[in-house]
Order: C-alpha cells, then sequence, then structure tokens
C-alpha cells in the first residue's frame, strides 16, 4: 500500500503465503490495527479479505477484523467476511463513540445474533479508549459465538482472571507483544500480534518451546532475544510504521502505512535495524 494510492494486493498474496508456508504461522488475521483497516473503503476492505482467503488456500483459519464506529456498520462487515469464508471475526470496541459497557454488551449481543461464526474480542483500550474489564468479558462469554480473547492491555494479571473466570467458555490469546512469554505461562492459548509479520519464524519457535514443547529454559532465551524488537515496536508510539519498516529490513517491502500515518522516521529504522535479529 502507499501513503495515499492503490492497495497493492499482488505483494499482499505473496506475502501471506510467505507468512504461511515459509513463517508457519498458524493463522491470519487481515484488517487488524496492523492491517490500517481504519484507512481502507468497503471495496479495499473486501477485497483484501478475499486475496488473503485465496492466499491461505485453507491451510490455516483466517479470521477477519469487522470492526467500524457503528454496530450496523460492523454487523454488515461480520455478514460479509462469513460469506467470503472467513472462520471467524476479530471484533474490538468500535472507534470514537467511547460506549459504556452496557453499550458494549448490546453491541456484541446484536453482532453474535447475526452471524454464526466465532468472534474474538480484541480488548485494546489504548487505541479504542474503552477497557473491556474482566467482569464484561465474563458476561460477553455467555454469547454464543463468544470464543475467544485478544488480550492487548499489558497488564499480565488479566490473562490469569479471565481464564479462571470463565475456564473452557473462552480461550484467551496474549496480544501484547512484550508479555507473550509471560501469557503463556499462565495459559494463554496463542499469540496475536503485528510484529509476527517481520519475525514470523521465530515467534512460531517461541510458541512451540513455550506451549507445545514447555520448554521454558529455551522460550525464555528465544525470548530475551526477541524482546529488544517487540519493546520498540510496542513502545514507540509508531507501531504499523516500524513493522512495515521491519518487513522491508526483512526483505519483505510491502510498501509505507496510508495516511494519516506517515512511514516511520529514518533514524528509528536505522535503530530497528541494528536489534533486529541476523
Amino acid at each position: 500500500m502507499t501513503a495515499q494510492q492503490d492497495v497493492d494486493y499482488e505483494t499482499l498474496s505473496s506475502f501471506v503465503d510467505y507468512l504461511v508456508g515459509t513463517g508457519g504461522v498458524h493463522g491470519v488475521i487481515p484488517l487488524g490495527s496492523t492491517g490500517e483497516y481504519y484507512a481502507l473503503d468497503a471495496e479495499e476492505r473486501k477485497r483484501v479479505v478475499q486475496t488473503t482467503l485465496d492466499a491461505v488456500a485453507g491451510r490455516v483459519p483466517v479470521l477477519v477484523g469487522t470492526n467500524a464506529g457503528s454496530t450496523r456498520e460492523v454487523v454488515r462487515y461480520s455478514q460479509q467476511a462469513r460469506e467470503q469464508g472467513a472462520a471467524g471475526l476479530l471484533l474490538a470496541a468500535p472507534y470514537y463513540s467511547l460506549p459504556t459497557h452496557e453499550g458494549l454488551w448490546e453491541h456484541f449481543r446484536v453482532i453474535d445474533s447475526e452471524i454464526d461464526i466465532p468472534i474474538m474480542l480484541y480488548n485494546y483500550p489504548g487505541r479504542t479508549g474503552v477497557d473491556m474489564t474482566p467482569d464484561l468479558i465474563v458476561r460477553l462469554a455467555e454469547l454464543e459465538n463468544v470464543r475467544y480473547v485478544k488480550e492487548s492491555t499489558g497488564d499480565i494479571s488479566r490473562v490469569s482472571e479471565i481464564i479462571r473466570r470463565c475456564g473452557e467458555r473462552i480461550t484467551v490469546f496474549c496480544g501484547c507483544d512484550t508479555a507473550a512469554l509471560e501469557s503463556f505461562v499462565l495459559g494463554a492459548a496463542g499469540w496475536v500480534g503485528g510484529v509476527v509479520n517481520v519475525l514470523p519464524t521465530e515467534h512460531v519457535q517461541l510458541f512451540d518451546l513455550a506451549v507445545t514443547k514447555g520448554d521454558l529454559p529455551a522460550a525464555r532465551e528465544l525470548y530475551y532475544r526477541l524482546l529488544p524488537v517487540l519493546a520498540m515496536m510496542e513502545h514507540s508510539g509508531k507501531y504499523t510504521q516500524l513493522v512495515k519498516a521491519g518487513c522491508e529490513l526483512m526483505g519483505h517491502p510491502v510498501g509505507p502505512p496510508r495516511l494519516p500515518l506517515a512511514p516511520a522516521p529514518a533514524d528509528d529504522v536505522a535503530g530497528l535495524a541494528k536489534i533486529l535479529p541476523a
């Protein structure tokens, strides 16, 4: 994608194929925060989803971010994603309006009643301005299609509290890069992030060591090697910009972000280049 021009669907297709085929990722989520869904029009969003589904070709699940500013829009995008073949949805709180917990309950209740595929809640108050607390998530877990939550507050105690209170009703995924290993130790079943686009093999390896093999010493060693990059992305205030710069540094140019995001400053890119694993 260029700053103001068209989405490069050919590059998107080849990059998704790389993530799944070479990188070995276990799933793909187009149109999340790093996917800049807010900067795409309706037709672009639909085509991004279809391009991703075609490139994945059934090899791994594809969940689709169907977020928007109103419940009506989210329902429409969610039904469209389901018709296209999405395995599930990624849903954050609607942006800008700052709904109350009661408003969020109604928002998700309406969406749940209109679709029949799994929902992954996406709690990222740093972006949405609204915190889906464990109390609310426990309530939302009563809805038929709410099965997962991407917990992105960075408060590691949220992982254990949600697991303790929801049990098997909901599965927790880490959504904070600098809390990944800690989340796995507490029982998170996976990791949904943006830096995986830059270092997919290392992300998969960390998951396998920590969760599949239970080799915490080896997982810890790898995690500490990755933390400088993860921390720079997480705390820079330029997450999407640096993810795109990191992809290019690793030999996979995906273009700059679309306005209103400006490309990462040259000094930041140089700093990232110094700490990326060889």
